[in-house]
């Protein structure tokens, strides 16, 4: 939930990880951290899901697991989605190109039922940024 505290409009975290690494449920918990109410679902087969927050910011989850590549991606207007609030898209690096260089990426892997391990890469100085300030919230700094 805390990642979910410090998105802005804009950001962009890129998830990555095989079937049942927990991609969908990470991003249940960072929309309710960054303010969502709504139910969050794996958009597989809607190819993307906004979740609303009261100040009128959309949270674009995206879920590019059946697209083809990047041009299939660019076809759903991700620019638009950046300016409305946070974009979040699993199985990122199938579309890579259509992306921002710039974000962040998450790598999770499956380890035990109830463990995953998580590898954060923060490209760009918005995404260090970004994640120290999670790093900071994790660590209970300031």
């Amino acid at each position: 939930m805390r990642l979910g505290a410090v998105l802005k409009r804009g950001d962009v975290i890129c998830l990555d990880g095989d079937l049942g690494a927990g991609k969908t449920t990470l991003v249940q918990g960072v929309a309710a951290g960054w303010g969502s109410t709504d139910a969050v679902s794996s958009p597989t087969f809607v190819l993307v899901n906004l979740y609303r927050r009261h100040d009128g910011q959309q949270f674009a989850h995206l879920d590019a697991y059946r697209l083809s590549g990047s041009p299939e991606a660019v076809d759903l207007d991700l620019d638009t989605l950046m300016e409305n609030g946070p974009l979040v898209v699993e199985w990122a690096p199938r579309i890579e190109a259509a992306l921002p260089e710039e974000n962040l990426e998450i790598h999770m892997r499956w380890v035990e039922e109830e463990q995953r391990q998580l590898q954060f890469n923060a490209k760009g100085s918005r995404y260090q940024d970004l994640l120290n300030e999670f790093q900071n919230t994790m660590m209970g700094g300031d």
